[in-house]
């Protein structure tokens, strides 16, 4: 299965690279666009609206590849973001009201979108759905999703860990309902295959979160690997493991600036990076593409943008790149 789902990749990189040579944004020359009776480039305008809170690192790298993608394609990008489901819902309805040429969103809690979402595709408007909820975009009339498999990534996070001799594994999922960290944890316990439990934090709250780390850790000895599943969790954790005096072995998922330094200085075994960036830039291209020329990509599945690992091998290398808040 993993040679098709790097085509999938691939066959956006393509229309990416053609895209990004057009001047203005347009795909059929100066007066009309090539196909789909929309305006080009400069004359459209998409709505990104995430669920991600305003300052997280992971959410300002979705930002900032969505802003990129409309500057090189002469496109108009409003970035928007509310953790609160039923208000990101408003947000998209609001879009709709505009009359956007394109929504981008994420789905943490599809149910609590899906009125939403589903009024914008009646409208004519094409949606492109980004990092959670990939399993539910063709059902509510996305024309394509952008992300990771988060089983397959908990899969591969969780065979990372058994491969490190850890033999009992906490999960932390710091926020409640989130179906893709849910995926997460259950894809890391089916790839680790041994002593497996969970721990549900506040990501509002990370020194409570590290508190109950601590407390869980000195509560239980025998957990030797904790995997978080955010970057700035992740940071705690490595806290939380030494007020514990355990010699956990720290995992993550998702970058910032203190899990590489924590990657390099040992404090962090690995992250699993989903490559963030590509959430943002690529469904804007998706967009114009299917707003100029009644493009798709995927073929009704997920372009995948992870997992990679990040770690002591390679962490150099993407140091400078996360530096520049493009990993």
């Amino acid at each position: 299965m993993a040679a098709p789902k790097r085509l999938l990749a691939l066959a956006v990189a393509a229309p990416l690279l053609l895209a990004s040579c057009t001047t203005g944004g347009g795909g059929g020359g100066d007066d009309e666009p090539a196909g789909g009776g929309a305006a080009a480039g400069g004359d459209l305008t998409f709505s990104v609206i995430t669920h991600g809170a305003a300052g997280d690192a992971f959410w300002d790298v979705v930002q900032n590849g969505a802003e990129a993608a409309g500057e090189d394609l002469g496109i108009e990008v409003d970035y928007q973001s509310d953790g609160d489901p039923q208000r990101q819902a408003q947000l998209i309805d609001a879009a709709v009201n505009q009359d956007v040429d394109g929504i981008v969103v994420s789905m943490a809690n599809p149910d609590a979108l899906q009125d939403s979402i589903e009024g914008a595709v009646e409208a004519g408007i094409p949606v492109v759905t980004i990092n959670s909820g990939g399993e539910r975009a063709t059902e509510f009339g996305a024309i394509g999703h952008v992300g990771q498999d988060e089983r397959i990534a908990g899969q591969g996070a969780g065979t990372r860990l058994a491969e490190e001799g850890a033999g009992s594994v906490l999960c932390v999922i710091h926020e409640a309902g989130n179906v893709g960290l849910d995926q997460r944890c259950a894809g890391a316990a089916e790839g680790f295959g041994g002593t497996f439990e969970t721990l549900q934090v506040d990501i509002n709250d990370l020194p409570g979160a590290q508190s109950a780390i601590t407390s869980a850790l000195q509560s239980d000895p025998a957990i030797d690997g904790v995997l978080t599943l955010n970057s700035a969790v992740a940071a705690v954790a490595a806290e939380a493991a030494q007020d514990a005096g355990s010699d956990a072995r720290i995992a993550t998922f998702d970058l910032n600036e203190d899990v590489i330094a924590g990657i390099q200085d040992g404090s962090i075994a690995f992250a699993v990076d989903q490559q963030q960036y590509e959430q943002g830039y690529l469904p804007i291209v998706m967009l114009q593409l299917y707003a100029e020329n009644l493009n798709t990509v995927g073929g009704g599945q997920p372009v995948l943008t992870g997992p990679g690992i990040v770690d002591a091998g390679n962490v150099d290398e993407i140091a400078d790149l996360a530096s520049a808040g493009t990993r």
